[in-house]
């Protein structure tokens, strides 16, 4: 074998030597999802995604399909991959708190995403500032709809911090511009749900004027149940600002959507896993802004 054919050959296997070294140092996070059977949260996991990418992280997903148990059976598996810092975002602020106590005594840091948890020691909390967002849409409803508007307000699911947030800061513009709010009831952050509860809800209150979605999924299910009972002039405000959601705000049908930056909240979440992980002070809190987008 001549000399130049050897040399190719030993530069071509130290590179791949070089290449999978680097596979190798490439160090795993992880990011365990409420549930990627939501447009919003795909969102999120394709800013942690690309921002992972760009700073040569692993990152192993596991969608907990809005299931506690589930969502703790995949905090388990990540203490035996080796993944060396964990973002998650919550099925439940409450039930997740046995997951993140699992994380802390396998010595694992823990980053919340979107929801906090009630319960055992996270590094830094990543979300949209849910209370301002609330408050947002029903300032806009009385911006539209007038003072004392008769209000119907459909809720997440109880027990996640985003529900309660969303609906403490639209309290606040209830209590600001004397809304009558003829009903407000869960429909967790679900379309088909939210279709089946506005419909329920439109026959013991047709005079309502306004509906306070605390998400866009729920908004769009409103909007089709009131589109079938024939109800044009109720105004909708959903909040996340999802391409379904700002596709119905463009098109005219939905009055308003307040935008979460979910791919920011992903980006973020990876950013700051950098930083903990290279021994670097994070805030306890890290707010991400929201806008309202109107047609």
């Amino acid at each position: 074998m001549n000399m130049k054919k050897l040399a190719t050959l030993v530069s071509a296997a130290a590179l791949s030597a070089t290449l999978s070294a680097n596979a190798m140092a490439q160090e795993t996070i992880a990011l365990v999802v409420s549930t990627l059977n939501n447009p919003f949260f795909v969102s999120l996991k394709d800013g942690a995604q690309k921002e992972a990418n760009k700073l040569g992280y692993k990152l192993v997903v596991l969608d907990s399909q809005n299931n506690p148990a589930k969502e703790l059976a995949n905090v388990q598996d990540l203490t035996v991959r080796g993944a060396k810092l964990l973002m998650i975002n919550p099925t439940d602020s409450d039930a997740v708190g046995n997951a993140v106590k699992m994380a802390n005594q396998a010595k694992i840091p823990v980053i919340t995403l979107d929801r906090q948890a009630s319960k055992g020691e996270v590094v830094s909390h990543i979300a949209s500032d849910n209370v301002a967002g609330g408050k947002m849409a029903g300032d806009f409803i009385a911006s539209k709809v007038g003072e004392g508007a008769k209000v119907i307000e459909l809720q997440g699911i109880a027990g996640t911090s985003a529900a309660r947030e969303r609906g403490q800061g639209f309290k606040q513009a209830v209590t600001a511009h004397k809304f009558g709010i003829l009903a407000s009831q869960p429909a967790d952050f679900d379309r088909t749900k939210g279709l089946n509860v506005m419909q329920n809800l439109l026959t013991a209150h047709p005079g309502v004027q306004a509906v306070f979605a605390q998400n866009d999924e729920m908004a769009l299910g409103a909007l089709r149940a009131l589109q079938t009972a024939g109800k044009s002039d109720v105004l909708v405000v959903g909040f996340d600002g999802t391409a379904d959601g700002m596709k119905a705000v463009q098109g005219g049908k939905l009055g308003a959507t307040v935008a979460q930056q979910p791919e920011q909240i992903g980006i973020i979440g990876v950013q700051t896993a950098d930083k903990v992980l290279k021994g670097e002070n994070v805030d306890a809190k890290i707010p991400v802004d929201l806008k309202l987008v109107t047609k």
